[in-house]
């Protein structure tokens, strides 16, 4: 058995066999790196580029913790772009597959703001979306980050130029100190150490080598057919 292995890791065995099911053996070298200290529960900061891996190994972190019976917002992801919330959200979901009943919300500026109250009162396990509108929510009362248990700040760098600095604030200070923080970034300049410095615990650093081609260590999701050579053509692709 290679240590990059998924089945190395301590996840519980439905979400193991819902990754077999989608054609994911081997961890990416970013997801082989964040992913024991994620599960661990260390803060961490990831650097490498979109393509990198990055969202399952988030995605399988906050997945493994997340309580279904506890109707909660337990993990929040912020992107910059709502292309990207609406990517993350996707993915979260086809790796909770196996995960009865779980709900991902997506929570973006440039959307009707109403519907999203109405998803918001119906509830989430987990909230994906963009400073301001996160932000937006958090202080008109409707979005509550009581029972937070994970943060995860995907492409920080980006958010921060941006100008999502002051939004991001807002957001923090609403959500729990006891809170697990996620930090990835491509780029990791002064404004994301003071950031890391402020809001994360004695973080954990991980980095991909900025000689690995993105596109070598992508991985990609298949819908799998019920028949068995659909299915072997799929993962074929």
């Amino acid at each position: 058995m290679s240590q990059t292995d998924f089945s190395t890791l301590k996840l519980q065995p439905a979400l193991l066999k819902n990754l077999q099911s989608i054609g994911y053996a081997h961890m990416t070298p970013i997801q082989a790196m964040a992913l024991p200290p994620i599960l661990a529960g260390s803060d961490v900061i990831g650097q490498g580029k979109t393509g990198s891996g990055k969202t399952a190994a988030f995605g399988l972190g906050l997945l493994e913790k997340l309580n279904v019976k506890r109707f909660r917002v337990q993990a929040l992801v912020l992107c910059p772009t709502r292309e990207l919330a609406d990517q993350v959200a996707k993915e979260i979901r086809t790796l909770a597959r196996s995960i009865h009943n779980i709900k991902v919300l997506t929570l973006c500026g440039g959307m009707p703001f109403g519907p999203q109250l109405g998803s918001l009162e119906h509830g989430a396990h987990i909230v994906v979306g963009t400073p301001g509108r996160i932000e937006e929510h958090v202080r008109k009362g409707a979005l509550k980050l009581d029972d937070l248990n994970i943060l995860v700040l995907d492409e920080a760098d980006r958010m921060l130029e941006m100008g999502f600095q002051e939004a991001l604030d807002a957001i923090i200070d609403q959500t729990p100190v006891n809170r697990q923080t996620l930090l990835f970034s491509a780029t990791f300049p002064r404004q994301i150490e003071s950031i890391a410095a402020r809001v994360m615990k004695n973080p954990v650093m991980v980095k991909v080598d900025a000689t690995h081609d993105s596109a070598v260590i992508a991985q990609h999701f298949y819908e799998v057919a019920d028949d068995e050579e659909e299915r072997k053509q799929a993962l074929r692709q």
